[in-house]
């Protein structure tokens, strides 16, 4: 035999040793003052046991239970599972032309969306995360734990420095290395399909090494421009804007390399189909091995004694005699008579309330106030008859109740303060809205009430916005008529002026530009990835870099 936790028997035997031995060796007040014949005299004979002789059996059931706890066990016994799996590599598209907004928000945030419901569907797999541009980068090797893989990804910088380009022979030959272990080789990609319309090499590499391809199209035919950083738009060497679309060659890879090619959708239909295609062609393989034991529990035999020693000894308490039963009769009537109208009232307002609910639930919004003002005792109740007034349009009635709650409950209050101000916004009293939305961000910081204060902050703005614009034009057109004639003569030295400031901020931009992109090839990746060299790197580039 054995005990799991063996430690609770070392720390639970010695403080009760301690209280035991205070308690046997504590002696009654009486005997300090009185001889034992003395005492036995005017104490009441007990048929039951002695202080002491309970004492102790409080003590052993005590201990009985310690040992409980302990978890004794016999007949341990250890197995082994072998745990079978499809290994999976996800590489997502991190070049430039991935943050096009084709795609709400963007192509690059949209896949990393569909990364997270792929781990999210998935029971039977284990992932590994590739990330590539022009260089591919593990983010994570095969793995199922789900939740690191999660928080990678959730953190995952879209802004951080890639070198211009695509190169998918690179992301194949990190996905070799990753899955060199494994028979069955599955790679998804999360990408626009590049710019190439040919993929020999890539496609010999796969079937080489037996990967499966599978794609996701994360673009549009329709296409978009390539929006950077610094709020200008993508343009290529004539000065034109890029506008890229999706590329449908990349289909070819995936057909020609045992795998499937879908274009994304808004729900998880794509995923599904692509997992669904994945786990029917390959074959599951171990993926790590576990191991258990196994025991013979005997917690419940002094688990149970110690329950029986228990009740023995509150058994042996003296019972209360009452000399007077119809005084306690009383009593009990008394107190029976004082509740019972709290009885009667609490009964009845839960009847209230559940029909109140039911008014709420089925949109009757009237029914629902009338129901809730019956029991408007409680804080609660007063926030649902405001949210039933607010829902039936009776905004001002809904403020004045919102603002009478009083509540210790934080979260009642945020609620109320959030709903406050959505009925001042109905009320056109943006300045009151503006306050409610503010006191419930110091109790919650909540994504919804932020987003509310900052629209009634710009609607507060854009009036004195229009009437400082208005005095502006106002004043420009007195101006505009007193500097016409002094304009018509010096027109010729005006322009020559602006042609050279022309020519300088030309020259300016131009070095903040190469300043720009010396800053970008310095910036450095997050330190947690690891690049992966490719023999192919330099061929990738020959078309647009993004």
């Amino acid at each position: 035999m054995q005990f799991l936790y063996i430690n609770v028997i070392y720390l639970m035997l010695i403080p009760t040793f301690i209280l035991m031995f205070f308690i046997i060796t504590k002696k009654n007040s009486f005997d300090k003052y009185f001889s034992k014949e003395v005492l036995e005299k005017l104490s009441v004979s007990n048929q039951y046991f002695s202080n002491k002789t309970r004492n102790i059996i409080l003590f052993i059931s005590l201990l009985f239970m310690i040992v409980a706890l302990a978890r004794p066990v016999i007949n341990e016994k250890e197995h082994k599972s072998k745990q079978k799996l499809n290994a999976v590599i996800i590489a997502i598209d991190l070049s430039k032309s991935m943050l096009a907004n084709d795609i709400y928000p963007t192509r690059l945030e949209f896949a990393k969306k569909k990364l997270l419901d792929i781990i999210k569907l998935s029971k039977t797999n284990a992932f590994g995360i590739i990330l590539f541009a022009k260089s591919s980068f593990i983010l994570s090797p095969v793995t199922q734990d789900f939740t690191s893989l999660k928080i990678l990804i959730e953190n995952l910088d879209s802004g951080m420095n890639f070198d211009n380009g695509t190169n998918i022979y690179s992301t194949l030959e990190t996905t070799n290395k990753l899955l060199k272990n494994f028979k069955n080789k599955n790679l998804i990609l999360l990408t626009d399909g590049a710019d190439k319309k040919e993929f020999k090499k890539e496609i010999d590499f796969a079937n080489k090494n037996n990967i499966n391809i599978y794609i996701i199209a994360t673009a549009t035919k329709k296409g978009a421009a390539i929006k950077l950083k610094n709020g200008n738009y993508l343009v290529d060497k004539k000065g034109n804007i890029v506008t890229v679309r999706l590329n449908e060659h990349i289909k070819n890879l995936s057909l020609k390399t045992n795998g499937a090619y879908i274009n994304y959708s808004l729900d998880s239909n794509d995923i599904s189909q692509i997992l669904n295609e994945i786990n029917s062609k390959s074959k599951k393989q171990e993926f790590k091995e576990k191991r258990f034991k196994t025991y013979t529990e005997l917690f419940y035999y002094p688990l149970s004694f110690g329950i029986f020693l228990l009740l023995i000894a509150f058994s042996s308490l003296p019972k209360l005699s009452f000399k007077n039963k119809k005084t306690i009769q009383s009593i009990l009537f008394l107190i029976l008579f004082f509740n019972l109208d709290k009885i009667n009232a609490a009964t009845f307002d839960f009847q209230t309330i559940e029909d109140a609910n039911k008014a709420y639930k089925a949109k009757d919004y009237e029914k629902a106030v009338e129901e809730y003002k019956k029991v408007n005792k409680s804080p609660q109740a007063k926030y649902n008859q405001a949210c039933s007034l607010y829902k039936d349009k009776k905004f001002k009635e809904a403020i004045n109740i919102y603002k009478s709650i009083e509540s210790d409950d934080k979260d009642l209050n945020y609620k109320r303060f959030h709903n406050l101000g959505n009925a001042y916004v109905k009320t056109q009293n943006l300045q009151e809205a503006k306050k409610a939305y503010e006191n419930a961000l110091k109790l919650k910081n909540d994504k919804q009430t932020k987003e509310n204060l900052e629209l009634v902050k710009k609607a507060l703005r854009e009036p004195e916005e229009n009437k400082s614009q208005d005095r502006k034009k106002q004043e420009n057109k007195k101006q505009n008529k007193q500097k016409q004639k002094e304009q018509k003569k010096k027109e010729q030295k005006n322009t020559k002026e602006k042609n050279i400031q022309k020519t300088k901020q030309n020259e300016i931009s131009d070095l903040e530009e190469k300043k720009w992109l010396e800053q970008l090839e310095n910036q450095k990746t997050n330190p947690l990835m690891k690049k992966m060299e490719s023999k192919k790197e330099g061929n990738e580039l020959e078309g647009n870099p993004w």
